[in-house]
């Protein structure tokens, strides 16, 4: 594994940079203002199209995307950077079309969807014209076992008929936010892994229903987790993506790339805490001497930059692995990331936090915001639990006695 980024990566990243520097961060606070302003949590403040037409005349656009035609034509490898880069500012994806749950939408629309699909629906999302989401995880199941789901999906002559309810679909009330694609059951016998489908729903189709809006520890993100009821949902038998029984398919082959994504971003996040709390240390003065002459600050300060390091690699790898060997054989590593880099990432934010004293569980500094965000990532995507019992299966795999 070569550490040194390529030329195309370390282009971007330079650029990348610049992008942060010259309009995101100083866009942070006018968004913030504008989003008061507004009386509505879920207004598109107008500075965010101002920086996604910024985004776009840097050459910043799509960079998740691997296909030279429609997005940057970047591996996992070289896309990795560029996602922690994103991750150190709550609104930057959002201006580069970089964001969740549109570009695994995106994805799934690239590689399984049909020519009438893919000139609907992709063409819009990857100019930045609408949003979408992602409507899988359920109130009544444990949705971390897909299998689980019970929204029914049924054919009924050209049409498909769904009924159900679903929660934590985010960008549910994105005011841009035009397209779901929905996971079903369009079976309820024959192998388990083979009954479920995925099918594009319009958000302003007759029986779709958004009962309500999901807070995070109280916050209410802009653009919104939403739980969404479906009641004789009809939409064309033309709008399923691939084929009936391929929606698990379709769900794992999004994860992997959607989950070196995730597990930058967080890495993002925890190096901008670490800066965060090594100003306030050096800046804070406590009975006579500042905070960062604290051997307890001092020991989490150096704990922070070795688990961050430990984290980026790791993830790294996995993006690695993925492109040389492909993500059937970077199971094990992909389920790792997703353990541990929002794990580190919250432990440098509660030491932030702790650097910051009342300050850092306000809204004066980000940080609470960030660390209530940051962990539903040990639940988005699916639980700890269930990437570790994952990776004790394999592990554990050629120790047990085969039957004869």
């Amino acid at each position: 594994m070569d550490f040194e980024p390529s030329q195309r990566c370390s282009e971007f990243k330079e650029r990348l940079g610049a992008f942060m520097d010259e309009h995101i961060y100083p866009a942070e606070s006018v968004y913030e203002q504008q989003l008061r302003d507004s009386g509505n949590p879920h207004y598109q403040p107008p500075v965010m199209e101002e920086l996604k037409a910024e985004a776009r005349e840097a050459g910043l656009w799509n960079m998740f995307l691997p296909d030279e035609e429609h997005g940057a034509g970047l591996s996992n490898s070289d896309y990795a950077p560029l996602a922690e880069m994103l991750g150190r500012s709550p609104i930057a994806s959002e201006a580069c079309n970089c964001s969740a749950p549109d570009t695994g939408n995106m994805e799934v629309l690239h590689q399984f969807g049909t020519d009438a699909q893919k000139e609907q629906w992709l063409r819009p999302l990857l100019e930045g014209e609408i949003r979408s989401a992602f409507a899988m995880t359920e109130p009544d199941v444990a949705s971390s076992d897909a299998t689980n789901i019970q929204m029914r999906i049924e054919r009924d002559g050209e049409d498909y008929v769904l009924n159900g309810r679903k929660w934590w679909t985010t960008n549910a009330m994105h005011p841009n936010t035009r397209i779901m694609i929905v996971m079903g059951k369009t079976q309820t016998d024959g192998p388990i892994h083979k009954q479920q489908s995925q099918i594009l729903v319009p958000m302003e189709t007759a029986g779709v229903n958004v009962v309500r809006e999901l807070s995070v520890f109280g916050y209410t993100d802009q653009d919104g987790h939403g739980e969404v009821d479906f009641a004789d949902v009809r939409v064309p038998a033309s709008n399923l993506i691939a084929g009936e029984g391929d929606g698990f398919m379709i769900a794992q082959a999004r994860l992997g790339p959607g989950r070196i994504h995730h597990c930058m971003r967080a890495i993002g996040a925890a190096e901008r805490a670490l800066e965060a709390m090594c100003r306030r240390a050096v800046s804070r003065v406590t009975f006579g001497q500042p905070v960062a002459m604290r051997g307890n600050v001092q020991d989490w300060i150096a704990e922070s930059r070795i688990e961050i390091e430990m984290a980026r690699l790791l993830t790294l790898k996995a993006a690695w692995m993925m492109d040389t060997v492909g993500n059937r054989h970077a199971r094990t590593e992909i389920a790792a990331i997703k353990v541990a880099a929002p794990n580190v990432a919250l432990k440098v934010l509660d030491r932030a936090i702790q650097v910051h004293g009342g300050g850092g569980v306000c809204q004066d500094f980000g940080l609470a915001s960030a660390y209530a965000h940051l962990r539903t990532l040990r639940l988005a995507d699916g639980p700890d639990e269930v990437h570790k019992l994952s990776i004790a299966r394999r592990e554990l795999a050629p120790y047990i006695p085969r039957e004869a």
